[in-house]
């Protein structure tokens, strides 16, 4: 039987992981998944852990209030209130993206900055300002916050430990940062599905996520791996026209709470 084994969100694009027990779904995805963002103050350019790797131990948790608390080892922590709506907006790009969202204020700026090594800006984007997800996937009205393309990412627990044989020792979750694992699958099995259901939500696979060298950061300490794992062995037999694959991006039809532990059905 398949079934939810973990959920994940990450309140702070690129910024550490929050492990649930159960969480509520809006139109984007997780409750408070990817909302926030840091971006260079010049340019206005979204930062991740592919160019600032630190970035992995800046724990960001999204309160009820749709606020966000800072902390990493050596830095006070720092509560951001959500912006009001008169807040002022910033010109942010994302990929190919380019939006209008609300800036946190000088004193988070202040505090990201420090952390960053540079001058650097926090944003919000609140749902109103969604982005469209990527032309010729999915549905015209498909929306994402600040995730890379899509509202969801589910990976196979099974597909993780296939790659953790290949490599020879285990591979964190977390280097891949699904908000979804699902046990009970076999390896890989996650490629084929298209519509799925958890609790009394439906799922849609929109397309396979393409992997990069993020994947070699270590969730625990920040540092890349020397032999690039796991990235080097996903593009020895994962690789395809699209990249070195490895998990799905979903989008949710409609709201709802998932729950670890829920059934997963397959629709088709």
């Amino acid at each position: 039987m398949l079934r939810l084994s973990a959920l994940y969100r990450y309140p702070l694009k690129s910024g550490k992981a929050e492990s649930l027990q159960h969480i509520g779904l809006d139109k984007l995805g997780l409750d408070g998944d990817r909302r926030w963002m840091l971006v260079d103050e010049a340019s206005g350019r979204f930062l991740t852990q592919r160019a600032v790797a630190k970035m992995s131990q800046l724990s960001a948790l999204w309160s009820s209030s749709g606020g966000l608390s800072l902390s990493s080892p050596g830095y006070a922590p720092l509560d951001v209130a959500l912006p009001a709506g008169e807040a002022a907006l910033r010109g942010v790009t994302i990929w190919r993206d380019t939006l209008r969202v609300p800036d946190a204020g000088d004193e988070a700026a202040a505090w990201v900055s420090d952390f960053i090594g540079k001058p650097t800006r926090l944003v919000h984007i609140p749902l109103e300002r969604a982005r469209n997800t990527e032309a010729g996937y999915g549905r015209d009205d498909d929306q994402v916050a600040f995730a890379d393309g899509y509202p969801l990412l589910l990976i196979g627990q099974a597909s993780l430990d296939d790659l953790s044989q290949r490599i020879g020792r285990p591979m964190e979750m977390l280097r891949f940062r699904p908000n979804l694992v699902i046990e009970g699958s076999d390896a890989f099995a996650e490629d084929g599905w298209k519509r799925l259901r958890i609790g009394d939500v439906e799922f849609r696979a929109v397309k396979p996520c393409s992997r990069c060298i993020l994947t070699t950061i270590d969730p625990n300490t920040g540092e890349r791996s020397a032999d690039r794992e796991p990235f080097a062995t996903l593009e020895a037999y994962r690789k395809t026209e699209n990249g070195a694959i490895f998990g799905q991006n979903l989008v949710n039809d409609g709201v709802g709470r998932l729950e670890v532990g829920m059934p997963v059905t397959l629709l088709e």
